[in-house]
């Protein structure tokens, strides 16, 4: 088991990404704190061996510090929790911009900050960001803010990388693609062809096909891993050919 004896927090773990997340992560034997705003969303996780869970709203500064100060060790953050803004430039206003920043960018600014203490007198651990393909890596249409919050994300790893990178800190971040997750089902829904919408989402993917969600959780277990112990700071891309 690659991750026996460590202990991991997931935001965003009730579904998507974040739920395969744990489930990989329980299974490597990592003890996972499942976390999630929604309650609902959590339940399928309660039963799982190895899995804790807490409901967390990631926009509350004083809930992570609560709930981190908790932990009686932590040896892997996983920031998944995130949003997706529709439109360009043109289209966006002041409220979703900060609506986004808040939550893909300063609730990691939070819970980084609130696992450091932990990490540093366990003499180490490993945080992985959410980023994604659209940012700092590449301009899609119609996502001027998600794409300005998700490169915003590889600044602050890149920042976190950088000063703590001889106190056994690793700090890195994953870029993917195209995900079938419930909350694209939500927004492909929301047009007013979902059919059109979803052959759309698959078409801009080189390999014919959307991501399942487990198929981007081994790239987090591999940073979640001591596998990875050299790797910090970087963008790992996991985008079915968006970048070739």
């Amino acid at each position: 088991m690659r991750l026996l004896g460590k202990t991991a927090l997931i935001t965003a773990a009730g579904q998507g990404i974040g739920r395969a997340c744990a489930l990989a992560m329980a299974e490597q034997g990592a003890t996972v704190w499942a976390t999630d705003v929604n309650p609902d969303a959590l339940a399928t996780l309660k039963e799982v061996r190895n899995i804790q869970t807490a409901v967390l709203d990631v926009l509350d500064k004083k809930a992570i510090h609560k709930l981190l100060a908790q932990l009686p060790r932590l040896d892997i953050l996983f920031n998944c929790a995130g949003y997706v803004h529709n439109g360009s430039i043109a289209q966006a206003t002041d409220q979703e911009w900060e609506f986004a920043f808040n939550l893909n960018a300063r609730s990691q600014f939070w819970t980084i900050q609130a696992a450091l203490p932990n990490m540093l007198a366990r003499g180490g651990g490993s945080i992985i960001n959410m980023a994604s393909v659209c940012g700092a890596s590449k301009g899609l249409p119609n996502r001027f803010i998600y794409g300005a919050s998700k490169a915003a994300v590889v600044g602050l790893t890149k920042a976190v990388a950088a000063d703590y990178v001889g106190q056994g800190i690793r700090c890195n971040a994953i870029a993917p693609g195209t995900v079938d997750t419930p909350s694209l089902g939500e927004r492909i829904n929301s047009y007013d062809d979902p059919i059109a919408a979803r052959k759309a989402f698959i078409a801009r993917q080189p390999m014919g096909r959307l991501a399942q969600a487990a198929e981007i959780a081994p790239i987090v277990i591999y940073l979640a891993s001591d596998e990875s112990v050299f790797a910090t700071g970087q963008l790992f891309t996991v985008d079915g050919g968006m970048m070739i």
